[in-house]
Formats: C-alpha cells, structure tokens, sequence
C-alpha cells in the first residue's frame, strides 16, 4: 500500500479526486445491507498510477471511478474494497484523510486487488480501478464491504 502523497492534479497527469466520479457515488451507513455493495465499471484508464507513489500500479483514469461517502459506526467492523475482473486488476484510493493507498493481488481470488481499512473514519473515499495496459479498458465489478474481500 502506498502511504500519504499529493500529485499534481492541475496537470491533467495525475488522478484528480475533486472530479466527478464516472460511475457515481453512494452514501454508506456502518451496518450497510445488502452487503457488499457492488457496481460494475471499466477498469483503466492513461494515467500511471505510479506518479501516485513508487508503490501504485496500474493505469487509471484522471476522474475517480466510484465515490464512497461513509458513515463510520461504532462497531469494530473494517471497510473492505475489493476488484473482482477477468482481468489483471489494480486499486486506488483516496481516503477520508486524503492519503493514497494502492494494491494489487491483495484479494482472495488471484489478480484482484483488495484495501482493507480497520477504523475507518467518516469521510469520502474516492475509488479507481486500474488495468496493465494504457487505456485498456476491462469490465470489473468494485465490491464494498464490511465483511468480505473478493
């Protein structure tokens, strides 16, 4: 995972969180059902997630993919993200903190990313899905949860 960092988005080369997310955003309540929360989008883009930190792969879109608004709850109970794609996948996030975490083949089923966050606080939390080749886009489904990695 990749640790806090800032690029420079006023370049047009770096993800971008102040955009419009191209596959929407959803609030979530701690507790959510049903749960995972899932929605289908193309993974990839012409950006490399690399000018993220050393630590991100992939190629990504400038615009998030998906936007999570979440509302932390008392429990003890992590907020998952998780890829699940015939593809070889890759995850970003901004989190709540504005730190970047990345991954790749984290997850439970071979080439899927996954991003495990305990205590996650309240916040926005801006997701991409990217791919190995620049601007090759391939279908994937985001999972969010509070139980499962995919």
């Amino acid at each position: 995972m990749g640790g806090p960092s800032a690029p420079d988005a006023t370049t047009g080369d770096a993800p971008d969180f102040s955009l419009d997310p191209a596959y929407g955003a959803v609030d979530i309540v701690a507790g959510f059902e049903p749960d995972p929360h899932t929605v289908a989008i193309d993974a990839g883009g012409s950006i490399h997630a690399s000018v993220i930190s050393e630590m991100c792969t992939g190629w990504i879109a400038r615009a998030p993919d998906y936007r999570v608004n979440w509302t932390a709850g008392s429990g003890s109970l992590p907020l998952i993200f998780s890829v699940t794609s015939e593809a070889d996948t890759t995850l970003v996030i901004n989190d709540a903190g504005g730190n970047w975490l990345c991954d790749d083949d984290g997850g439970n089923e071979g080439l899927n990313p996954a991003i495990t966050i305990q205590g996650a606080p309240s916040g926005q939390y801006d997701i991409w899905v990217g791919t190995y080749a620049e601007g090759d886009l391939q279908p994937s489904t985001l999972h969010v949860s509070e139980l499962y990695s995919q």
